[in-house]
C-alpha cells in the first residue's frame, strides 16, 4: 500500500515571549500594525496572551511570563534565527520604523533571489526581517 505524504499548508502562528508586555504590545500593534484578535490574562500563569494577525491570516501569539530568561543572540543559538515579514514597499516601511526611533540595518539584496531586505529588532532584541515582494500587477 502506497501512502501519500500529508502536506503542510501554511504557518498558522508564531509564538513570542516578551519581557515587557505593554511595550511589546505597543510595538506589534501600533508600530507594525498587526490586528488584535484576542487578549487574555491567564491568572494561573501570571501571563498575558495576545493573539495578533497579519493581513494574510498568519498569526503571532505574544506571551508574557514573569522574569523570562534573555534570548541568546550573540553568538547565534540554535532555534529560531529570525522572523521575516513580506512587505510591498520596503523604503516606506523603513521610513515608518525610523520615524518611531527604531534602528534599521542597511538594505541588502539577496544574492539568490535578488530581492531587497533588511533587519531590525523588536523590544526584546528578536531579529525581525522585512523582505520586499512587490505586488504583481495583473493588467
Amino acid at each position: 500500500m502506497n501512502k501519500v505524504q500529508p502536506k503542510l499548508h501554511a504557518v498558522h502562528h508564531v509564538a513570542l515571549i516578551c519581557s515587557d508586555y505593554e511595550k511589546s504590545k505597543h510595538f506589534y500593534v501600533n508600530i507594525l500594525g498587526l490586528e488584535v484578535l484576542a487578549e487574555n490574562y491567564r491568572a494561573e500563569r501570571a501571563s498575558w496572551k495576545l493573539d495578533l494577525a497579519l493581513p494574510n491570516g498568519t498569526q503571532l501569539e505574544l506571551f508574557s511570563f514573569p522574569k523570562p530568561p534573555a534570548r541568546p543572540s550573540q553568538p547565534e543559538a540554535c532555534g529560531l534565527r529570525h522572523l521575516a515579514f513580506v512587505v510591498r514597499d520596503l523604503d516606506a516601511l523603513i521610513d515608518w520604523l525610523v520615524s518611531h526611533h527604531i534602528t534599521v540595518e542597511p538594505v541588502r539584496v539577496d544574492e539568490y533571489t535578488h530581492k531587497r531586505f533588511t533587519f531590525f529588532k523588536d523590544p526584546d532584541g528578536l531579529p525581525l526581517e522585512l523582505y520586499e515582494l512587490p505586488a504583481i500587477s495583473h493588467n
